[in-house]
């Protein structure tokens, strides 16, 4: 397909499996946690909006997470079918860290979910409340897992190699890896910021569109609040990822920023904001820089250096093309989603913060941008390990399973298909929803308080007290 070999097509075929499902997973743990926080202050305040906005939250979360579930199966089975060599060498790490997240996280999601999506009229409000947050704990450990496994494939510790197979050694070192703490916060806090952002970007579309009440406001502002807190730790927590990489991964940030050799003589190092790295070449081309930043950046002084792309063997270089372009598209974003916030602050202190047209089309604009710099830094992570599976461990060609181009682009073509098909359905359903808006219907009131059904509990307890005397 297209003059691609098998290697090239299962990588393919992975990354568009996972760019998929990664979406789902950040809009989960960002809802869990939103949800758990209405819920709790409806139980505090008394505030009908915080009851009415749970409810209609929850309902697209519902739909989101049935989807993130269904296509992170199909990810589980590509470890099998695409990266087999993988699942021999590297199982008895990768295997059980899995099974982790299943006996700990989903159990405990699934457990609780049908009590948090199905019981507000059949348990007590604190048992209720207790499942919505036992929900929201859960995906929280569902990453970490996740995290940890990946972490470990960037930054592997704790094994030994025995006959060829990967043996751990000591759980604890492969658990907590030298870059887990960093990703973990770094994808956890990407997640918050994504859901404040569909969130906020759902509250000015309505705003925009003249729906001014209680409801929209409310989601709206809590949005923008998250927003101007939350990325100013993104940005500081990205900076010590950095520098975490550089210590473990030089090769990769070299990629990231396009810096191919200390000059002889040279003090520090420019950052390249835009130019064009060339693989062949060895340069970046049309480089726009700023002197000594990347030096303040990476190595936090003036004139600190750090080794350049072609001190590598070509074999072991990233493709610099790719990550250096998804990176920018991540940090670029971040700095725009820091603006978004500090214009909300600025509009708040003057009483503006719903009325300002050019700001909601911004906010509204704005609604996918933390997805896409979620998938934009995943890229940079993923294709900048490139080309270890297992980083100085194992090279990503002798993990893949042994199977034809022409297999691989058949199943790629189907999975694009097919992907498109369900998905696309799942995710207009959602966004229909979203485009209903918050609030209660005349003939849909929810209870007042979890555990007051308005169903009756026996099937003769519904009728009247007094019966017709006619019929006496």
């Amino acid at each position: 397909m297209f003059g691609l070999t098998a290697l090239e097509l299962a990588r393919i075929q992975f990354g568009f499996t996972v760019s998929f499902h990664i979406i789902f997973p950040a809009i989960t743990i960002g809802l869990a946690s939103f949800l758990a926080v209405l819920e709790g202050l409806w139980l505090w305040k008394k505030d009908t909006v915080y009851r009415d906005l749970y409810h209609f939250w929850t309902k697209v979360f519902a739909v989101n997470f049935a989807m993130g579930v269904v296509s992170g199966l199909v990810m589980a089975y590509q470890f099998g079918t695409n990266w087999s060599y993988f699942s021999a060498f590297a199982g008895s790490v990768t295997g059980p860290l899995l099974a982790y997240e299943v006996l700990t996280a989903f159990f405990l999601e699934a457990g609780f979910l049908g009590v948090m999506l199905f019981g507000w009229n059949r348990v007590g409000p604190g048992l209720h409340f207790f499942s919505t947050i036992m929900v929201a704990i859960g995906t929280l450990i569902s990453a970490t897992w996740i995290l940890a496994s990946n972490s470990w494939m960037q930054t592997p510790q704790g094994y030994d190699i025995v006959n060829g197979v990967i043996v751990p050694t000591d759980w604890l070192k492969v658990i907590f890896n030298p870059s887990f703490p960093y990703r973990l916060l770094h994808m956890t806090i990407a997640a918050f910021l994504a859901t404040a952002l569909f969130v906020g970007a759902s509250g000015a579309w309505h705003l925009l569109r003249g729906r001014n009440d209680a409801h929209v406001r409310k989601m709206f502002s809590m949005a923008m609040w998250m927003l101007i807190v939350v990325t100013p730790i993104q940005i500081a927590v990205g900076d010590q990822h950095g520098l975490n990489t550089l210590e473990y991964q030089p090769a990769k940030i070299a990629a990231i920023e396009g810096h191919w050799r200390n000059e002889p003589g040279e003090k520090g190092v420019p950052l390249t904001l835009f130019g064009w790295p060339d693989m062949q070449a060895e340069e970046t081309k049309y480089a726009v820089q700023i002197p000594h930043l990347g030096s303040i950046i990476l190595t936090h002084t003036l004139d600190g250096q750090f080794p350049g792309l072609s001190e590598y063997p070509p074999e072991d270089r990233p493709n610099s093309t790719v990550v250096f372009w998804s990176f920018r598209i991540m940090v670029g974003l971040g700095f725009l989603m820091l603006a978004l916030g500090a214009w909300a602050l600025w509009l708040r202190r003057g009483g503006r913060l719903y009325e300002n047209r050019l700001f909601l089309r911004f906010a509204t604009v704005m609604g996918p941008s933390g997805l896409i710099a979620i998938l934009a830094g995943w890229f940079t992570t993923e294709i900048g390990r490139q080309p270890w599976v297992v980083y100085g461990v194992m090279r990503t060609s002798d993990a893949v399973s042994n199977h034809s181009a022409l297999a691989l682009s058949v199943t790629l073509l189907m999975f694009i298909v097919m992907y498109f098909c369900v998905f696309g359905v799942g995710v207009g359903y959602m966004l229909k929803l979203v485009a209903k808006g918050p609030g209660v219907s005349r003939n849909d009131n929810p209870p007042q308080t979890p555990g007051q059904s308005q169903r009756p509990s026996r099937p003769l307890s519904a009728a009247p007290d007094n019966t017709d005397p006619s019929i006496n």
